[in-house]
C-alpha cells in the first residue's frame, strides 16, 4: 500500500531501507536517495502533500481511540524510534515530519543521560514510563537503544549485561506490538565528513552555537566503534515484529521524505476509521435548527 502523495517513489521504500538478513551498514551510502529520483525542490512539494495525509491519518487514529474498544483489545498506537549519530537530523524529522500533525496527538520523549533515580532501575524502566497511549503517535528522540550503543562503546555496563539487553529489548518490543503498538525504528545514517561539515556550521554561525557540544568531537573519534555497535544492534534486534530501517541522511530532504513515507504506510495499514456518532444525527440537526 502506498500513500497517494508518495506516487513518485520508484520502488518499495520499506523493503529497500529495511534491515534484513545479511545487512551491512558499511554498504549503505549515506548520500543515496533509494527509490526517489526527483530533486530537492520536488521533495519539498511531496513532503507538503504527505503532511496533509499524515495529519488526517493521525486525527483518525486519535478519534478512533476515543471510542470503546473491543474487549481485551486496546486501540492501536504508533511509536517512532529515532537513533543516529549527532547532527544526523533527528530534530528536523520531529519538526518537519511529526510536526505536521496535531500536537495533541503526539507524545515526544527525548532520552538524555540517565538520572540517579533511573540508574537504580532496569534500563527499560524509564522507557516504559514514556510509551504512547492508545491513539497516540509516540516519538523517541534516542531510546532504549542508547543502552546497547553508548553503553557498549563507552563500557557503561559489563559485557554480560549488554548481552542480556538485546534479548530484553526483543521481548519488550514483542510485548508492545502484541498489545497494539506499531513500532517504526529508524537509524538516520550520515557520513563522518557530513557530520564534520554540520558541526563546523554550528561553530561558524552564532545562532547555532547553542547546538554545539564539545563532546561531539570526542564521540567522532569513536566512530568505528559506534558503527560496529549499530551493526550488532541491527543483527540482534531487527525482528519481524519491529524491524529496523536505515535511512541515508546526508541529504536532509530525503531523510524527512523517507521517514514520512514509513509513517504514512504504517498508518495506512492500521487504517483508522472515524468513529460513528453515538447519538441520533438527524434528531440533533432538528434540535439545533430549532434554537
Amino acid at each position: 500500500m502506498t500513500a497517494k502523495s508518495q506516487k513518485h517513489w520508484s520502488g518499495d521504500v520499506r523493503a529497500l531501507l529495511r534491515v534484513g538478513k545479511g545487512f551491512r551498514l558499511s554498504k549503505v551510502d549515506p548520500a543515496a536517495t533509494p527509490a526517489y529520483g526527483r530533486s530537492k525542490k520536488h521533495a519539498a512539494d511531496d513532503l507538503i502533500a504527505g503532511s496533509d495525509e499524515l495529519d488526517e491519518l493521525q486525527e483518525r487514529l486519535y478519534a478512533q481511540s476515543r471510542m470503546p474498544a473491543d474487549e481485551g483489545q486496546e486501540p492501536p498506537s504508533v511509536l517512532l524510534v529515532l537513533q543516529a549519530m549527532d547532527t544526523a537530523g533527528k530534530g528536523g524529522i520531529i519538526r518537519h515530519v511529526v510536526g505536521s500533525v496535531d500536537p495533541q496527538g503526539v507524545e515526544l520523549a527525548a532520552f538524555k543521560k540517565p538520572t540517579p533515580e533511573e540508574l537504580e532501575h532496569d534500563f527499560l524502566w524509564r522507557i516504559e514510563k514514556r510509551l504512547p497511549a492508545p491513539g497516540m503517535i509516540g516519538v523517541f528522540d534516542r531510546s532504549h537503544y542508547e543502552d546497547v550503543l553508548i553503553g557498549r562503546v563507552r563500557e557503561l555496563a559489563p559485557a554480560d549485561e549488554i548481552e542480556r539487553r538485546y534479548g530484553a529489548i526483543n521481548d519488550f518490543e514483542k510485548k508492545l506490538t502484541d498489545s497494539g503498538t506499531r513500532i517504526v525504528k529508524v537509524m538516520l545514517h550520515i557520513s563522518p565528513d557530513e557530520q564534520k561539515a554540520r558541526l563546523m556550521e554550528r561553530l561558524e554561525r552564532p545562532d547555532k552555537h547553542w547546538k554545539y557540544n564539545p563532546g561531539d568531537v570526542d564521540e567522532r573519534e569513536l566512530w568505528p566503534a559506534y558503527m560496529d555497535a549499530y551493526q550488532t544492534v541491527f543483527e540482534r534486534t531487527s525482528t519481524d515484529w519491529a524491524p529496523w530501517y536505515v535511512v541515508p541522511a546526508n541529504r536532509k530532504w530525503y531523510a524527512r521524505l523517507a521517514v514520512q513515507h514509513l509513517l504514512l504506510n504504517t498508518l495506512e495499514e492500521l487504517d483508522p476509521q472515524w468513529p460513528p456518532a453515538d447519538y441520533d444525527v438527524a434528531a440533533e440537526k432538528e434540535r439545533l435548527a430549532a434554537t
